[in-house]
């Protein structure tokens, strides 16, 4: 691909607009089986998303949610090839980053290093020396980044101390990603697996198999228990994060790597806990994952997405036996419950949890549920790209 014109760009997206008239077509949504191949999910969520902001500068600042619905959208591109979308993507990073590769914001949270795998995507696919200077100064980034007197990643500069489990999928897999780009690998995969190792010392719970959300060294956050300074909660969407992080490095990190043993494992106990905490009923996950029967609670589908997706890659690698097909189904299925299409024809997924902070579990209860969430398409589209063959 190369570097498009505005008037190209507007032609392009004025035949997405026409194409897209025929996804709203109710009838045509309704033929049967025998005269119409099921919808493509993927297609109909990233079809409708464009609809809805058809300008790609409009979806936001540069941000991890809209990151990950870019990137899963690269996914649909990688399978269709269809160039609107390659062009969406470029669009919404060059509103971000110059001609000369600033990114116009400062990297001071693992949150605004996710956008980096976009870098990576239109380096290679335009040959574009500005996202390449770009991705240089988020992985730069790490040179003097703030840390735990052990060595982990501070979340942000403005979260001292803490380490929240979101942030390892915010940063870990565009690290080795960077490293296998640009010969920089030995420093990549030491650095993501000690990470990743670091942060489960603090919040893994091995008797559940499940992860608190983060941890405060200095125990000063009004969440941080007592003793162990971390949270009390599990909370599915920082789970979720973790799992897909520790799947997205091992699907690069090389198989004589000193902790690949260690990383799997992790893998394989967080797979025994979704099986565990699944709801038997709708095949989904809930919002605080081991308090199915709390009245309180809620079955979400951002982390149903991640669960889903990270069983269907361990069983693919062979991290995982299986017979923990069934539950990759049943989530497969639970999340096929949450979409719909509308009176126009536009796709829909419901029940995201908007973004969170740390806290108690009553405010994990109350968070907000939207549907159309960037961080639920998101979590789909790389679930769904997964699935929609196997199934599993």
């Amino acid at each position: 691909m190369t570097s498009y014109t505005r008037r190209q760009t507007l032609q392009l997206l004025s035949s997405f607009t026409a194409a897209a008239v025929v996804c709203r077509n109710p009838a045509l949504l309704a033929q049967s089986p025998e005269s119409k191949p099921p919808l493509d999910w993927s297609r109909a969520i990233v079809d409708s998303t464009l609809s809805r902001i058809p300008e790609p500068a409009r979806l936001g600042g540069w941000g991890y949610a809209v990151s990950l619905f870019l990137y899963g959208t690269y996914l649909v591109y990688q399978r269709t090839r269809d160039q609107r979308l390659l062009i969406y993507i470029q669009g919404w990073v060059d509103s971000h980053v110059n001609a000369a590769g600033q990114i116009d914001r400062p990297i001071t949270a693992l949150d605004y290093m996710l956008p980096g795998n976009l870098l990576l995507v239109l380096y290679r696919e335009t040959d574009q020396q500005k996202y390449r200077t770009a991705a240089d100064t988020i992985r730069h980034t790490f040179d003097n980044y703030p840390r735990t007197s052990d060595g982990g990643f501070w979340h942000a500069h403005s979260r001292q101390h803490q380490l929240w489990l979101d942030g390892m999928y915010m940063s870990m897999p565009f690290l080795v990603r960077y490293g296998l780009a640009f010969h920089d690998s030995h420093y990549a995969f030491d650095e993501a697996a000690n990470q990743l190792l670091i942060y489960a010392r603090h919040l893994n719970d091995p008797a559940s198999g499940l992860l608190f959300h983060a941890y405060d060294e200095s125990g000063k956050q009004p969440w941080a228990e007592p003793v162990t300074h971390h949270s009390s909660v599990f909370w599915c969407r920082s789970i979720g994060w973790y799992g897909m992080a520790l799947i997205e490095v091992l699907e690069r990190m090389p198989h004589h790597h000193r902790h690949r043993k260690q990383l799997i494992a992790l893998v394989a106990q967080l797979c025994h806990a979704y099986r565990r905490y699944q709801d038997p009923s709708s095949g989904l996950w809930h919002q605080v994952v081991d308090k199915g029967s709390d009245p309180r609670n809620w079955v979400e589908t951002s982390s149903s997405c991640m669960f889903t997706y990270t069983l269907s890659k361990a069983i693919e690698r062979g991290y995982i036996p299986a017979e923990y097909k069934d539950t990759s189904r049943k989530g497969y299925r639970g999340v096929q419950t949450q979409l719909s299409t509308d009176s126009d024809g536009h796709a829909h997924i419901a029940n995201i949890c908007i973004g969170t902070n740390v806290g108690d579990l009553q405010y994990y209860f109350d968070r907000p549920r939207h549907s159309d969430d960037f961080h639920g398409l998101g979590a789909f589209l790389l679930m769904n790209e997964q699935l929609r063959t196997t199934g599993w």
